[in-house]
């Protein structure tokens, strides 16, 4: 092409990049020469050329790699992707082992990689990252000097959950959390614990993962350890479904003897029977909010909360 524009090679790489100088003749000749030739830039080749890379990572941590399978993760990767496409780049889902924090620092080595992010973030993972990378990777959930975290804003909508179960006349409100290993839930279980605390009522917090399977055991560890429980509330909607289709086995009329909440809003919650109250979990916006900062390599806040609300149905 600049052999046909009749310039240097360079003035021919400013002109199609439109970065640098050059005459306003040199500039006219190349894109005749351009149309002449049919030319159309590659994405992907001027990002390699660059300091960037062809894709977005979305990296999930968890203990197995099944965690990929996750609805959530589905959902996180298609709101990225909207947001690569509009860039000309592309997406990629990996797995972060808990027992391997330094797949992460791996994975921002690799040349391709414009930026990560992070979802299921720990505290091990961020830790071990690489100064080089700070800037680049976002998290959905909690973030660390020079990584900021976008998240909803769990805290509160726990608390309205629970807030909800006491005003109705629950008196024995048990939680299911998340992981320990997932520090982003701290929020929700501090929350709970408040609300009943500030009630009077006694705390009764069995550990979660956010399944359905783990749901259903859970519902029967309650009932064993505290059978008096009237009221049960999931961090997740998929553990609060199961725990609802243990309890319907064992008996317990859903809400009449014990109600059940949950926390995300997923599709599933408006189709159980019954309907599950539940609060919403904005995951698109919160994945496009990470995505664009580190595509844009904009400035964000540490922590960048999304609100959730209550949304009210049979269950409770």
């Amino acid at each position: 092409m600049a052999r046909l524009a009749g310039v240097s090679t360079a003035t021919a790489s400013r002109v199609l990049s439109g970065r640098g100088p050059a005459s306003p003749a040199s500039r006219s000749r190349v894109a005749r020469a351009a149309r002449e030739l049919g030319y159309v830039p590659d994405a992907a080749a001027r990002t390699l050329a660059g300091s960037g890379g062809t894709r977005v990572a979305v990296a999930v941590g968890g203990r197995t790699a099944d965690v990929l399978d996750d609805p959530y993760a589905a959902r996180v990767l298609t709101a990225a992707a909207g947001v690569a496409a509009a860039r000309e780049v592309g997406v990629s889902l990996h797995w972060v082992p808990l027992h391997d924090p330094a797949a992460l620092a791996r994975l921002a080595g690799q040349r391709g990689v414009d930026g990560i992010v992070l979802v299921n973030p720990t505290r091990a993972a961020l830790a071990v990252l690489p100064r080089s990378a700070r800037g680049r990777v976002a998290a959905i959930g909690v973030g660390a000097r020079g990584v900021p975290a976008f998240d909803v804003d769990n805290g509160t909508g726990a608390a309205r959950v629970v807030g909800h179960l006491v005003a109705g006349g629950r008196r024995r409100v048990a939680m299911v959390t998340g992981p320990a290993w997932l520090p982003c839930t701290d929020r929700a279980v501090d929350a709970y614990r408040r609300v009943v605390g500030e009630a009077g009522l006694p705390v009764r917090a069995v550990p979660g993962d956010f399944t359905a399977a783990r749901g259903e055991e859970a519902a029967a560890e309650v009932l064993a350890r505290w059978p008096d429980t009237d009221a049960v509330f999931a961090l997740g909607d998929l553990t609060a479904l199961g725990a609802l289709a243990a309890l319907g086995r064992a008996g317990v009329d859903v809400p009449g003897d014990v109600a059940v909440a949950g926390f995300d809003d997923i599709a599933f919650a408006a189709l159980s029977r019954p309907t599950l109250t539940t609060t919403t979990n904005p995951v698109e916006a919160i994945a496009a909010g990470a995505a664009t900062a580190v595509l844009d390599r904009c400035a964000a806040e540490p922590l960048t909360l999304h609100p959730s609300e209550l949304v009210l149905r049979d269950s409770a």
